[in-house]
């Protein structure tokens, strides 16, 4: 692994090589894709060729959700264009607090925040719900533009917002989530009371050659080369029969990070199922990126334009290999506003997973700052 984690920052890019582990096993897989499926490269592939379903889908998220003690309701928010996304509602009882809203990752769903819910709404509201074209949520028809498309998620954060009758938020975003928190942020600012980026993606600019610390790996530029055409997680749709194999075989770390509550496949099945169904975010996130993984919009060109009145916390896990200089970034461009950074011992990229009762320390004592 350690040529993947030779440039601080892939982005998306990262993650999908950590999936693929090896490329001898990439190359391996797609020789085999081409010797007994030739035709799916005409046809993309049929809806038979990967073992899901939506069906398939929500049973496996119902027992990813089983082991929280709390009480939940879940139900379908409709927004515009007869798009609707998919919400975990704790503590409605605790209306009188600012509610805590949570919003995933690349890939990720409200399955994921498991280790966190019981936890995090013990003394305010928490929602939890699908980006658009994620999970369960509505698999939406997404412009080719990175900045229209980069709109089309904050407004749909936004009639969420509206349609559940919120006037304010604490928005936790992890990764592609935290992205999205900091452009909703800077489009509906009083509706936020604080923002807290957890391994935030799309911060900085992409580097020029000879300003990274090490030289990316040929190999990685060949394989991004060969995979640009492509979604980030085409190879897995791709892999059909084999999809739920794979990820069990080449992400066995999930499965470690959720053993306190689930001690079978339950974690490895939502994420295959939640990342089989039609592509629709994940190819809204493509037109977002460059190669390579890096944000088309850096976030850092923009995030100083938030309000100084709005609190910042950036979380980062100290094993990660997201880059950590972005939050001294925010910090250095908001003199006159309230930036914390922390650092979360013995975590990696997905921080509320690795240590998920570090992480819900942290933030519940971020939360009794808010109202």
């Amino acid at each position: 692994m350690a040529e993947v984690a030779a440039s601080a920052q892939l982005g998306v890019a990262h993650r999908v090589l950590v999936f693929l582990r090896f490329p001898s096993l990439f190359c391996s897989l797609f020789t085999f894709l081409d010797t007994t499926v030739r035709s799916w490269w005409i046809t993309s592939w049929l809806p038979s060729w990967c073992p899901t379903s939506r069906c398939k889908l929500e049973e496996v998220e119902e027992r990813m959700l089983q082991p929280i003690k709390s009480k939940f309701s879940k139900q379908f928010v409709h927004i515009s264009n007869d798009n609707k996304l998919w919400t975990l509602v704790f503590g409605a009882s605790a209306e009188h607090r600012t509610p805590l809203v949570l919003l995933h990752g690349f890939g990720g769903g409200v399955g994921l925040w498991a280790l966190n819910l019981d936890a995090l709404s013990h003394q305010r509201p928490v929602y939890a719900f699908d980006l658009l074209g994620f999970g369960q949520s509505s698999r939406a028809c997404f412009s080719t533009d990175a900045e229209e498309t980069e709109m089309q998620f904050v407004e749909s954060v936004e009639e969420w917002r509206s349609a559940l009758g919120l006037e304010s938020m604490v928005l936790l975003g992890h990764n592609f989530g935290a992205y999205l928190a900091a452009a909703y942020s800077l489009k509906y600012p009083s509706r936020v009371k604080h923002v807290i980026l957890v391994e935030p993606w799309g911060l900085p600019e992409r580097p020029t050659p000879g300003d990274q610390d090490r030289p990316i790996p040929v190999w990685i530029k060949a394989l991004g080369a060969l995979l640009s055409p492509f979604n980030p997680l085409a190879g897995l749709r791709l892999a059909g029969p084999l999809g739920p194999v794979l990820v069990q075989t080449l992400r066995p770390d999930f499965k470690k990070k959720f053993a306190a509550i689930y001690n079978d496949n339950t974690v490895m099945e939502y994420i295959y199922h939640l990342n089989v169904q039609s592509p629709s975010g994940e190819t809204a996130f493509k037109t977002m990126t460059i190669p390579y993984g890096w944000a088309k919009r850096p976030m850092l060109r923009r995030v100083g334009l938030i309000p100084a009145d709005i609190p910042i916390t950036v979380i980062y896990g100290s094993r990660s290999s997201i880059d950590g200089h972005s939050g001294n970034s925010i910090k250095e461009m908001r003199p006159d506003s309230c930036v914390e950074i922390i650092t979360i011992r013995g975590a990696g990229h997905y921080v509320y997973a690795d240590q998920p009762d570090d992480f819900n320390h942290r933030v519940l004592h971020i939360l009794n700052s808010v109202r």
